[in-house]
Formats: structure tokens, sequence, C-alpha cells
């Protein structure tokens, strides 16, 4: 017999009334305290709809991140100008029905000092969320090394002379992550997007090529570092999203 569960990857869409207050809160028309309101209602509706459908297992609907990913560099200094586009593996293309649409990666992105946490990614989130359900709270955190994005042989040289460097400091933040969500109660975190799967399309292959290292290094290391996020503590259930 085989017993599974099923819950969402992470995300849920965002209301209109979310998308709105953060451009609110962004030109500064919104405060704060306001800005949070917002997304703690977002919060409190993503619950709703997972615990109506019959979750065993719910997520905030990672209402509180400007991206999956977000979240590092809104806790963590060091990454320098960034928006959305900065989460893009190479270029992003449209599909046929769209015709010749393509979104650039911006060529000035990358990791411009040595990391400094200002707070925990995932402390606020998780916090809330437990005091909200009684299911299994499910908490995501991106892969080490999707931040191999974020360093530039032009720009990062002075903070990390390599890409070696770089992603040991992101796997050390991340390791302590999961020890401050495991002080704090949670039992299930999922690493979100490890680059696996991208080293069978030829374009996000060459992309992570580009950062220096071989396919069969980006996969030999990748497992290496997602293995000692999940060693950091052994008691977490971790999860995989490919």
């Amino acid at each position: 017999m085989i017993t599974s569960h099923s819950d969402v990857v992470g995300s849920l869409l965002r209301s209109p009334e979310l998308l709105e207050a953060r451009n609110d809160h962004e030109s500064g028309s919104l405060s704060h305290a306001d800005f949070k309101a917002a997304e703690d209602r977002a919060v409190d509706a993503a619950i709703k709809l997972q615990e109506e459908a019959g979750l065993e297992v719910v997520t905030d609907g990672e209402m509180r991140r400007l991206s999956f990913q977000s979240q590092v560099p809104e806790s963590i200094d060091g990454f320098g100008r960034y928006d959305i586009n900065a989460f893009l593996w190479g270029d992003w293309n449209g599909a046929e029905d769209v015709g010749p649409w393509t979104v650039k990666r911006p060529p000035d992105i990358g990791v411009v000092a040595k990391l400094k946490r200002r707070r925990y990614l995932s402390a606020e989130e998780f916090v809330y969320l437990r005091a909200r359900t009684t299911r299994t709270a499910k908490i995501t955190i991106p892969s080490p090394s999707l931040w191999s994005n974020f360093w530039s042989a032009e720009i990062s040289k002075p903070a990390y002379p390599t890409l070696d460097s770089f992603l040991a400091d992101v796997v050390d933040l991340l390791c302590d992550e999961v020890r401050e969500l495991a002080r704090l109660g949670a039992t299930y975190v999922q690493i979100d997007a490890p680059h696996y799967t991208a080293m069978l399309e030829d374009k996000t292959r060459a992309f992570y090529e580009g950062q220096g290292w071989t396919a069969d290094r980006w996969l030999s290391q990748g497992i290496e570092m997602d293995n000692a996020v999940i060693d950091s503590v052994p008691e977490i259930t971790f999860g995989f999203h490919l």
C-alpha cells in the first residue's frame, strides 16, 4: 500500500488587492503597517482555500514574496540592485502564440558584497502560518544552486573571487535558516528549483556552464549543496520541487 498526500507547490496566485497593495507600498502611498495587513489577509485566504480543499499540508501561498526566490535578497545584504527580472535563468522567451517576445536578463545583476543576514528569510511566514492552521505547515526555500544566477565574473569578483566561494556562503545561510525554522517548530521544508532539470535543456545548461562549472560538476556539487542543507536538521522532512 502506498500512502501519499497532496499539497500545493508553494505559490498561489496573488489577489488583485494584494498586487495593488504591493504597488502602492513600493510607490510610498501605502504605509508599511497597512501593507502587512494586506499580506495577512491574503495569507488567511490562501490557508482557507487549501483547508477547504482538504489538503493535509498547507503553505502561506508565498504571499509575502515578490518571487519564490526573492526572500533571499530581501533578507540578506550584499546582492546589489535587483528586480523581478533578476530571477531569470538566461533569457525568457514567449510561447509560439505570442511571437518573438523575449525578456533579457538585466546585465548588472550580481552579488556586490559579502553576504550578511539582516533577518531570517521565512521566520515571519512560518510563525504566522503555524498560528492559523492545525494542518502541517510547509515552508519553501530556494535551492543553493539557484544563486549562481547572482554571481557575475565582472561584478562579483571583489566580494567573491569564485563562484565556489559565493555559493559556500549561500549554503551556510540556508543551513542557518533551516535550523531557525526547526527551532520555531517547522517539520516540513521544501527545497525549490534545484538546477538538475535545467541541465536537460541546451540553453539553460549553457547558462549554467557559462558560470564556470561543467554540467557534471553542477550535478555533483549541486547534490552536495542540497544535502548540506538537508543534513543541517535531520529531523525535518524535506521535499523537492523540480
